[in-house]
């Protein structure tokens, strides 16, 4: 709005320039949503619990999260909420991908809030039936990919595989790149989402990888930059380090809330769009290797439990004492807090170490 409002009059007013510039932009739309979500957030966290929409805690799990029942869920609303207003304000809606990315973002958003509203009042412990989830995530997925494949200024890396550490494509996959980029986008939704059981861990792990997106889509989204560092140029992909920036902006907000002893849970709501949108924006700037990088903390929550459901069905054994992995950690001994900020350190790590990978070759 603001981009577009203020802009036509740099000529007029020199300041007015600065509107032009992403960086200018991203810093503004991260502090919009930071405030939003400081502002209102109790207010939203309070409506909450008026309408009774407490988490139910599984009696399986470890003993001391039994206190956090009928703590308040749906608080990725919060997150989705702020990022939304923030772009409204900062954002370029005449950018293709910022499109893309905001109608995704809605469209998961409501898939996580039906699931967290039939949980919660309706009191179906099942929520949204597995398949309709998955449905639902994979139309979304493939509808992205496909806009995508057929955007004429993506053409030229469109279906090109990149891998970090080596700065020119490995291969081209044509057609199964659509596959691949449904996949990373469903498994990073879900990931995420399997991530969202202690407090604070999966806001804070995905503050790390948005962070290391957003230095990715400025680079990406500048020609000499990305000529000099041996990525791939990816014209308007720019424009989504204002959303990243956005996201990291209002889920650093939401931790204020979020962090032990939790005052409101993300919920599907906002783990299932947020852990989208980072899959959607790593297969847009063609960092769907470097997302598995940099994502390491989700790819090994989400592997936890694949590993304990297969060796459950194969050998009648479970690997770890409970999945995903921090539930482990937990029955081991571990605080739930050290279990939080070791996972935080360890995205830090991956993140900079995914960083690290520009200009190495």
């Amino acid at each position: 709005m603001l981009y577009h409002l203020l802009l036509p009059f740099k000529s007029d007013v020199s300041f007015l320039r600065l509107f032009g510039y992403i960086s200018f932009r991203s810093a503004y739309a991260a502090l919009t949503a930071l405030v939003l979500v400081l502002i209102f957030g109790r207010f939203v966290i309070a409506w909450l619990q008026r309408l009774k929409l407490g988490e139910q805690i599984r009696t399986l799990g470890p003993e001391s999260h039994k206190t956090k029942a009928g703590t308040p869920t749906m608080g990725g609303v919060i997150i989705l909420g702020a990022i939304i207003i923030s772009i409204a304000m900062w954002g370029n809606f005449t950018n293709y991908y910022l499109w893309i990315l905001l109608a995704a973002t809605i469209v998961l958003g409501a898939l996580g809030f039906a699931d967290d509203y039939i949980k919660t009042v309706l009191k179906k412990k099942g929520g949204v039936s597995a398949k309709m989830k998955m449905a639902v995530q994979i139309s979304v997925a493939l509808g992205v990919a496909m806009m995508l494949y057929y955007y004429p200024s993506n053409a030229r890396h469109a279906t090109t595989l990149f891998v970090p550490f080596v700065n020119q494509a490995v291969a081209d996959l044509s057609w199964a790149w659509i596959v691949l980029a449904a996949i990373v986008i469903v498994g990073s939704s879900n990931a995420v989402n399997l991530t969202d059981g202690l407090d604070g861990l999966a806001a804070g792990s995905v503050i790390a990888v948005a962070g290391s997106l957003a230095v990715m889509t400025y680079l990406s989204g500048h020609a000499p930059i990305a000529q000099y560092l041996r990525i791939p140029y990816i014209p308007e992909s720019a424009e989504l380090t204002v959303f990243l920036s956005a996201l990291v902006g209002a889920t650093i907000g939401f931790l204020w809330f979020n962090c032990n002893p939790a005052s409101v849970f993300m919920g599907d709501t906002g783990s299932l769009a947020l852990g989208g949108i980072i899959g959607i924006v790593a297969v847009m700037i063609k960092k769907e290797i470097f997302l598995f990088m940099v994502g390491g903390v989700f790819v090994i929550e989400a592997l936890s439990v694949i590993i304990q459901v297969a060796s459950f069905k194969l050998r009648g054994k479970r690997v770890f004492k409970m999945a995903p992995i921090h539930h482990h950690f937990e029955l081991s001994g571990w605080p739930e807090q050290k279990v939080v900020v070791r996972m935080w350190i360890l995205g830090i790590i991956l993140a900079i170490l995914g960083l690290s990978s520009l200009k190495i070759l």
